[in-house]
């Protein structure tokens, strides 16, 4: 697996091999930051907080078959795809980690933790999850699910603080699932859990 850590100007003058199909909000993730979209060969990695540093990800023949392996576990049933795409996940931290120096990073870092540059906000976490799933699906590993729209919550008269998480949704239900790497610390699987649930959380 090789990653090239760039600058704003070289990942977003990175023409992609083959635009991915998105939705209007799953496009807003990388427009919004001024990123090319993942493909079926790389994805941007944002950090730093609200993408402020970027690394553009080339995935290998060596990582496809990895991940191939792991979500293969997931075949029989959506909730054992689930745990697989945690595990993917996993691999993803573990693989990115060292070289972009996120291996120490805290679980829900924001601007209070004030160790920036090895962490990544919700925002980064979201596109981040967003982009691998979104690798995942184009490589046809996802049977069960399907990559949905990123979702946000946040009532401050409720003392609910802002957030936002990636999404997967269950093909044959239509069910939503976060996909949620923002709340766990390095190596810890990103919670998953219905996103009716997620938008209760604090």
């Amino acid at each position: 697996m090789a990653l090239a850590v760039a600058t704003f100007g070289l990942v977003s003058g990175v023409l992609p091999a083959r635009a991915l199909q998105l939705s209007p909000q799953q496009a807003d993730l990388y427009t919004s930051v001024s990123i090319n979209p993942p493909n079926a060969s790389e994805m941007t990695i944002c950090y730093g907080f609200v993408c402020r540093r970027r690394a553009l990800l080339d995935f290998t023949a060596g990582d496809k078959k990895q991940l191939t392996q792991i979500l293969a576990a997931g075949k029989a049933s959506a909730a054992a795809e689930r745990a697989a795409i945690q595990k993917a996940v996993i691999w993803f931290d573990h693989r990115v980690g060292p070289m972009i120096g996120t291996n120490k990073r805290v679980a829900r870092a924001d601007i209070r933790t004030g160790a920036d540059a090895g962490n990544f906000d919700c925002w980064d976490s979201t596109r981040n999850a967003s982009s691998f799933l979104l690798v995942l699906q184009e490589w046809g590993l996802l049977k069960h699910h399907r990559v949905g729209n990123p979702r946000y919550r946040g009532n401050l008269l409720a003392l609910q603080l802002p957030h936002n998480t990636a999404v997967i949704v269950e093909k044959e239900s239509g069910i939503e699932w976060s996909v949620d790497m923002w709340t766990t610390k390095y190596l810890q699987a990103p919670e998953v859990m219905l996103v009716e649930k997620w938008l209760r959380e604090d």
